[in-house]
């Protein structure tokens, strides 16, 4: 049996607690009943963030992005792509940084888009700027 890992769902935010063997193959939360983990990013807010950041034990890649950015928007498919092919040993989440203006701040993002890669409750990594889904990937497993 594996150890248990705790994942946050994107739904309701419920922490759920399985044998890491089971994170694949339509994992669904305990409590709502949604699939765990869809292939795609999680849009999150500063408590969402907080949420999956100190009660989740999967790596979490957060894009911190904007609306008016024209390098956010050209990212976004790829980030998205990366979150296909990442999960479930990854979640990936995107953070607007004009709606998180606070937690951009206490976090230091200066520039737009940044990928910050958080284990354990910590930053682990960061990078500025767009990037393709495969440098994306390539990135996150290197450091995850």
């Amino acid at each position: 049996m594996s150890d248990p890992v705790h994942a946050v769902c994107p739904h309701c935010a419920a922490v759920n607690r399985m044998p890491a063997a089971r994170l694949g193959g339509g994992a669904k939360c305990g409590q709502c009943k949604a699939r765990l983990f869809e292939g795609r990013p999680v849009d999150l807010d500063e408590a969402g963030f907080e949420r999956h950041l100190q009660r989740g034990d999967l790596p979490l890649l957060v894009d911190f992005w904007a609306a008016w950015c024209g390098p956010c928007k050209m990212m976004a498919p790829a980030f998205a792509d990366a979150a296909r092919e990442l999960e479930p040993h990854v979640r990936l989440a995107k953070v607007d940084t004009e709606r998180a203006q606070a937690l951009a701040a206490r976090l230091g993002i200066r520039s737009i888009p940044t990928l910050v890669l958080f284990r354990g409750g910590r930053e682990v990594v960061r990078q500025a700027g767009a990037m393709g889904a495969a440098d994306i990937v390539r990135w996150a497993r290197s450091h995850s």
